[in-house]
């Protein structure tokens, strides 16, 4: 992959990471739908230390819609991280006031989409 194309896939993931918190904080499920792939698994450990809360794309985006992600909608991303990025896949560390997720994305026809993410509270 050349510098430009890097480059490219970098400003094209950002603007899907900006979908999918900017969505969350301001209930806008399109954006959300937008960043999302179909089969996402999103995944935390719940305080029990042994239990996992998990999502997946309609409960991401049905939560959206209800407004769930309005109570953090001053949170802004403080630090994004590109791990890797190649052709087909990248993953990246982004951390808010509120959040710390580790995502997985996968580049289709359309664009980049999150299929996975981990994450914590702050």
């Amino acid at each position: 992959m050349s510098q430009a194309e890097r480059t490219a896939s970098e400003n094209a993931i950002k603007t899907t990471v900006l979908d999918y918190f900017e969505g969350w904080w301001t209930g806008d499920q399109i954006r959300m739908e937008r960043a999302l792939h179909p089969d996402l698994a999103k995944r935390s450990l719940m305080k029990d230390g042994l239990s996992l809360d998990q999502d997946t794309a309609a409960s991401m985006i049905d939560l959206t819609a209800r407004g769930a992600g309005r109570r953090h909608a001053g949170d802004r991303i403080e630090e994004l991280v590109f791990f890797e990025v190649d052709e087909t896949m990248a993953t990246v560390k982004v951390r808010t006031g509120v959040y710390l997720e580790y995502l997985h994305l996968v580049r289709l026809r359309e664009g980049w989409k999150i299929l996975n993410a981990l994450w914590r509270a702050m």
